[in-house]
């Protein structure tokens, strides 16, 4: 899944679009590619750490999304 294609809480939350936006498009281009990569990182560490106390198995499913990212940035690295 790319980033921005679907509207749902896990791949894309309509409340981190403002402005035909995407919140993390506006992150990536923010930041450098190892900054970037230590976000998403960053990110899928959060969910994984707290999927059973607070968002079930919604959380490893965002964990999975942003892991997916932080591999397709290492695959374009690599290419």
């Amino acid at each position: 899944m790319e980033m921005g294609e679907q509207h749902d809480n896990v791949i894309s939350p309509a409340h981190y679009t403002q402005g035909g936006i995407e919140c993390i498009e506006a992150i990536k281009a923010a930041m450098n590619a190892i900054e970037y990569q230590g976000y998403l990182k960053g990110n899928c560490m959060k969910y994984l750490w707290r999927w059973r106390a607070k968002g079930g198995v919604e959380d490893l499913k965002k964990a999975r999304v942003y892991l997916d990212w932080l591999i397709k940035t290492c695959e374009v690295e690599d290419a």
